[in-house]
This record gives structure tokens, sequence and C-alpha cells, in this order.
């Protein structure tokens, strides 16, 4: 009898070739699960970071000014750019951005609110007497961008002097300050791995410095010798041998010799190194000396303004892999590349910067480079893109005096987009990364990326969802005056509770919410313009039990950037009683035109419409009691006498009925929930009633009619509101100033005894290009000397440009 073996397949195949054959089915099975599991892993990470973006739009604003100094007593001019942070298109969303002038402690000393309409902006600030001499800094944005970190806010430096007080002007002197910081490529120094270190020496004044040093152990011996490149910034290549504390000397340019110490050195951890290979790649080779993991997988991310550029994966052998990435996968401007192991933590991190490309050209020229004083400036400008295509822009632009008074380099708008807002700290002299490529500009570009790259959020926040909340919205229609109602004896939140806000006007607005579980309150104030009082109320007698609470709109938190140290000198003495005899003449001259607003383009029509009802009571007999008023004119409010006093009734124009409760009563936007009090206040304060003869729905509020008094002069007229009823003074939108040049057209004027002694000749925030060449002009001042003429702008497209552009003006013969 034959016995079949049990190793037999099927097939009848020899036990040999079946096990072999089952290895591999089995080497197939891991392989894919594997396979999966890795692109598994990938798509997982690529997919979170996507979600986390769009939950988190990004927001960036820019701010040009019209100069980078002043004095106290003159007026600051600016424009604000809005753009999506990720695509760099203009962004018509937030309605409103805050601005604030900041002194070194951080502390506001000027603080408005600016209207934003198609993504722009525009304002002024007059700066008071009451400034002390310094470095400031200006910082804007939105109601959505304080959910974030400060550091995504705009920030620029600006120089403040102030010419009443005594100046303190000290010898010229340099002061002895430095700044030195080590930047391991990666992230970590880990030990045994070799790491690129780049590092960073500034002055006070955030400046590079040139150096040359060596790096030697705790015993003393040097291992490498490095110097200085463009900027202070520079690297090196060393393998820390030991996790010990690894020291650097560096000598000055001024034979001064200091020392700094390197970053901690891990026993275990990753390291990642960049390599730019060529004009079409880059090479990224990771290292680790964790046991354990020299054989894992290994997922790498690129991306560039939270937007997802490159995913790809890579198994470690013996500790080493290697990823090689086109470049023209990579966006224009700061990448970022993130390492993570299988768990979706992060590893290591780097920067890579690729120039741009599509940026915006602005030609720009003047018919003369000379001129002499109270002579026309005739500019011709045009905007392309990088084919010279003709592109339409938004523009701003300023003219002033180059003087030898210390300033800070102002920022450009399209250095500001591409480079420096998605960097940390102060960038020197950023104009120099874009200029035209070479291995000097790449390399200290490179050097740039790994001393002040930073990321805008936190990958926790992004793979385990431990973000803040959102607190703050985007303002999509107008201001939000946010607050909070508590109970003034235990001072809990009060829940669910119908609040009114209104600003005693000519123009009648009122705002409606009711307050959330915690007691939180927002009102939609929009077209609210200048310094107003606001009245919060409830409209119930128990008003007396409650705490009103208006939260300040500005942002409280600090940031990492520090004010620019600031010092005069002798050398400025001249320059500065010069400019400040010239601010002097200004404003006594002309200080009437300082003061005037454009008109701001509102709806003067009431929040209700057009009135079923109006009556100008100058148009009929006065009557000296507001009973008789409301009986002999007023058919659609009938008034009733109950035991609490009066009550008005509203005919219902719809159903042909009575509205047998109060309707919604107003003095001047006001809402007066005691009738008795109107009906006592003298009718001959009183301009016009209006009514609304049906059910008004207002939100979540149902009014039974309006009935609404105004005065002649909007002010409620001596009308006393309810003790209990929260007033305060509100500061809303700016108004904007009217810039005034004046002009020399005529024999006439141009021999004016009139005094001209402006330093800004021309700031035009809204200049719009065309197809075709737009043409300015503008007469030069009194004052002869070098002009400055500087330009920002946006196309609808996102492309951003600036330029610069120099002209003479010579004393008149």
């Amino acid at each position: 009898m034959k016995y079949l073996n049990p190793l037999t397949s099927f097939y009848g195949r020899q036990p040999s070739f079946r096990i072999l054959h089952f290895f591999f089915l089995l080497l197939a099975f891991l392989n894919s699960k594997l396979v999966y599991s890795q692109t598994d892993t990938l798509k997982s990470i690529t997919r979170q970071f996507k979600q986390y973006s769009e939950h988190h739009l990004s927001e960036k604003l820019f701010l040009h000014l019209d100069r980078p100094m002043y004095l106290a007593g003159e007026t600051m001019w600016f424009k604000i750019y809005a753009v999506d942070g990720t695509f760099q298109k203009p962004l018509d969303l937030s309605k409103i951005a805050y601005i604030e002038v900041l002194d070194k402690e951080q502390k506001p000393v000027l603080q408005g609110k600016v209207d934003l309409l198609d993504a722009t902006g525009q304002g002024s600030f007059v700066l008071p007497s009451s400034l002390t001499s310094g470095n400031y800094l200006v910082r804007v944005y939105t109601n959505w961008m304080k959910n974030f970190s400060p550091e995504y806010y705009f920030q620029s430096p600006v120089t403040i002097v102030n010419t009443f007080t005594n100046l303190g002007l000290k010898p010229n002197k340099d002061s002895a300050a430095y700044d030195i910081q080590f930047f391991p490529e990666g992230g970590n120094l880990v030990k045994g791995l070799t790491s690129k270190v780049a590092f960073k020496i500034t002055d006070k004044s955030s400046r590079g410095i040139d150096a040359d040093g060596y790096l030697q152990d705790k015993s003393g011996n040097k291992l490498t010798t490095f110097k200085t490149q463009k900027f202070g910034l520079g690297n090196f290549t060393f393998t820390p041998s030991e996790a010990t504390a690894y020291q650097a000397t560096l000598k000055l340019a001024n034979s001064k010799v200091v020392t700094a110490t390197l970053p901690v050195v891990y026993e275990q951890g990753y390291v990642m190194q960049l390599t730019d290979v060529d004009a079409g790649q880059i090479k990224i080779t990771v290292q680790t000396n964790v046991t354990d993991q020299a054989n894992s997988d290994i997922f790498l991310l690129g991306h560039a303004r939270q937007n997802p550029l490159v995913s790809t994966y890579n198994r470690l052998n013996n500790g080493q892999a290697e990823f090689t990435i086109n470049k023209k996968n990579l966006a224009e401007g700061i990448n970022h590349f993130t390492l993570f192991n299988s768990r979706k933590q992060p590893l290591c991190e780097r920067l890579y910067f690729q120039q741009p490309h599509h940026q915006l050209a602005i030609a720009a020229t003047t018919d003369k480079t000379t001129y002499t004083t109270r002579e026309k400036v005739i500019m011709e400008l045009s905007t392309a893109d990088q084919s010279q295509a003709a592109t339409p822009a938004n523009l701003s632009l300023a003219v002033y005096r180059l003087d030898s008074l210390p300033t800070t380099t102002p920022p450009a708008i399209n250095n500001y987009l591409w480079l420096t807002s998605d960097l940390r700290g102060t960038i020197e002299n950023p104009e120099y990364y874009f200029s035209p490529a070479s291995p000097e500009v790449a390399q200290a570009a490179d050097n740039l990326m790994l001393t002040q790259g930073w990321r805008r959020f936190q990958w926790e926040s992004v793979f385990f969802k431990k973000s803040d909340s959102i607190q703050f919205v985007p303002e999509l229609n107008g201001h939000l005056i946010r607050g909070k109602i508590t109970d003034r004896q235990t001072g809990q939140p009060v829940p669910n509770m119908a609040t009114y806000l209104a600003s005693p006007s000519r123009l009648v607005r009122l705002y409606h919410t009711t307050s959330k579980a915690n007691g939180a309150i927002q009102f939609e104030a929009k077209d609210f313009y200048g310094s107003r009082e606001i009245v919060v109320q409830t409209g119930l007698p128990q008003d007396s039990l409650y705490r009103f609470e208006i939260q300040n709109p500005f942002s409280d938190k600090n940031f990492t950037t520090q004010v620019p140290p600031f010092t005069l000198t002798e050398k400025f003495k001249i320059d500065l009683e010069q400019r400040h005899a010239q601010m002097q003449v200004q404003n006594a001259y002309f200080k009437k035109y300082a003061s005037r607003f454009k008109p701001t383009v509102t709806d003067s029509m009431a929040f209700y419409g057009q009135p079923d009802e109006k009556y100008k009571l100058d148009d009929f007999t006065r009557f000296k009691v507001m009973e008789e008023v409301l009986r002999e004119y007023v058919p659609g409010v009938q008034v009733r006498i109950r035991k609490d006093g009066f009550h008005f009734m509203v005919f219902d124009n719809v159903n042909k009925t009575i509205f047998r409760d109060n309707p919604m009563v107003l003095l001047d936007g006001v809402p007066v929930f005691n009738i008795n009090k109107i009906m006592a206040m003298d009718p001959l304060k009183i301009q016009k009633l209006e009514v609304i003869t049906s059910r008004y729905f207002q939100g979540t509020a149902t009014y039974n009619g309006l009935v609404s008094f105004s005065t002649y002069k909007g002010n409620l007229d001596g009308f006393d509101l309810n003790p209990n009823t929260f007033v305060q003074e509100y500061e809303g939108l700016q108004y904007q100033r009217e810039f005034y040049a004046p002009r020399y057209e005529t024999t006439t004027e141009k021999q004016s005894r009139l005094p001209d002694q402006r330093n800004l000749l021309y700031w035009n925030p809204q200049v719009i290009t065309t197809s075709n060449k737009q043409k300015l002009e503008f007469y030069t001042s009194d004052k002869a000397g070098k002009y400055l003429i500087s330009i920002q702008g946006l196309s609808k497209t996102g492309l951003a440009g600036s330029t610069n552009l120099i002209f003479e003006v010579k004393q008149a013969l």
C-alpha cells in the first residue's frame, strides 16, 4: 500500500518546492502588509495635515508705512494689504484690521481699527507729543489672527523722535553687546552622528558681525574652524563624540574674543542633512543611532505655508536613509521638510528656500532726475508679471526726503510674503536673498533657513487635536464688540439673556444678541466709526442685578521680537533741529488740512429700513406734551394708560389688528423700555418720529413694531438713562484723513510767501494700474535734498512687488 506524503501538494509537487512556494506566498503577503502600512501612515499624515490647514485658514497682513522715521507731531500714514497666507493672493475675508504702535516694553502707545475693503485698508496716526524718543514696533492683525501665535502678526520697527523734549544726545560711541547662537541642522546634535551646525552672531542692533572661530571639546582640543559668511551667519560640520558640552571661541573684527556653548548633545536621536544637488534636485539624508529603530520606516512631508507638496517614505538601512526631491514639486519661497516615524512623531525638521520668480515688476520713471523747489514732478507707472505681460495691480506710493537721521529698514511686500513672514526674528537686508542666483546668495539663504526658521503650528495640534479652541471668529461684515454679562451678586455668567447695544446718534443703529452659556455677548457693529458712547442693556427691571463688561478688542499677546535699541548721538543734532523746525512750520501753517477727513461711505438709513410712517414734527403744530403729539399726529401708535403708567400699542398693518404688547421704542437709536420716561420728555426736543407698523425681526429678536424718536443732534438731549444701564466710551473704526499737498500750477502760487517745509511730498495709498501706463504728479517743496519714491503693491493674482526711485531737488536760482 502506498501512503500519500502529507507534504505533497494537490498538484503532486515535491515537498521542497511546496515549502519554497509557501514561503514566497508568506513573504509576498507580509510585504504587501508592510507596503500597505507604510502607504496608510503616509496618507494619514497628509490627510490630517490637510484637515488642519482647512480648519486653520492662514491670513497675512502687510503694512506699508509712508516712511521709516517720524518726529512727534507728524502724521504716520499707512496702507494695509490682506492676503491668503497659503497662496499669497488678496484675501477679502476680514473686514477689520487692528494696528498698534508698541514701545520697547510692548505696551501700546497708539491703537486703531481700520476698515478693510477688497483686501486693503488705509489710515493714519497723528503722533502725540507725549511719546518718548525711541524705536517702536508697529504691528497689524485681524480678529481671526488672534487665535494663533502673535508671531503671525505683521510687525515692523519704526523710529520716533520727540524734539519737544531734551533729546539726551550722546557722544558717538559703539557699545559692545553680542548675541551668539548655534542651530544644529534638523534640530539636535546626536552622539556619533555627523551634523551641520549653523551659527549666528549679531550686535545689539541685530546686525551681523564678521568673526573667525574654532570649536573645542571639554579637554580643549580644537575640532574644527569656521568663519562667518554674509550677515554674521555661517555653518560648519562636525561629529560629536560624546554627550557633553562643546565650546566655540570667536574672534571678532575688532579683535575682541567671545565664547559660547553649543546646544546639548543627545545620546540617541536622529539627524537630517539637506544637500542642494543641482538645479533640479535636492537630497535629504537621515541618520539615527537608535538601535531598535535602525531598520524602521520613516516618512517625509514637504509643505509650504500649510500646503502639503511632497509626501514619501523610506526604510532605514542600518540607521541610514536617503530621499531625493524634485524642485519642481516645491513651492517658491520657504519649504518645510518634516521627518516622522511610524507613530507620526516628528523627528527632524529643515527649511529650504526656493527663490521666487513670480513677482510683480513695477516700472516707475520720473520726467527728470533733478528738480527745483516748487516744481511739478510727473511720474509714469506700469506693472507686469514675470513674462512682462501687463498686470493690473493695487499700489501704494510715498515720496519723502532722505536725511542722515537714524532709521530702521522698511520691509518690502514681496520680501515679506515670500521670506520674512515665515521666519522668526529680525532679518538683515531681506532684499539680498532675492538677488540674481549665485552660489553666494544660495549659501546665505541656506544659512538663514538654518538659523531663523520656525513653524506656524505645533504637530500635536495636527495629529492629536491638542490645539487651543477657536475663540475669535473672522469679522466678515464689521467690527465685533465682545463682552460678558454676569450676576452682580454671585459673579456667575448669565446665559440666554437678550441684550442690546446702541450708540446715541442721528444714524439709528441697534444691535441685538443673546448671551451664551458662559455669559458671552457679541455684537456685529457695522459702519461704527469714531469715538462714541455705547449703551448696553437687557431691557429688564432686573438690570440692577447684572454687570456688563466690554472686552478690549486688541491682542494682549506678547511676541519674541525685540524692539531694536535706540541711541541718538551728537552727529544727528543739526538734522534733528532742521527737521523740528520744518515740522513746526508745517503744523503752524497747514494744521487745518491735517484735520480733513474723507466722508465715510455708510448707509444713512436706519437699521429698520424705510419706516411705514414718518413725521417731521416741525411740519406740524407743536405741542408741549408728548401724549398730545402721539394722539394728534401718529395714528399708527395708540397710547394707553394702565396701572404702571403709559403703554404704546402699534397697529399691525399686515394683519389689520393691534399689537397688545409694547413695541421697541428708541430714542436716537437707544432702546427705552420705560414708556413713562419718553412721555415725560419735552416734545420740542424731538425732530422726527418714525414708526414700523408690523412685526419686525432682528436676528433672534422679535419686536411688535417700532417707534423711533430722534432729537435734533442725535445726542439724547438730556434724557436720563436708567442708572443701571451700562455706558462706556468706545473707539470705533478710524476716519480716513485726507493727505494734503499744495500745488504750484501758477506763477502766483509759486511765488507765494507761505512756507512749504514738507518732508513728505506725496502719499497715495490707492494707485490702481491697468494695462496702460498710470500717470501721477505732485510738487516739490522748499526743501532741497534727495527724495525717495517708495512703491509697494499686489496684483489680484497674488504677484507682489516693490521698487524705489531717487530724485534730487535743488534750490531755484
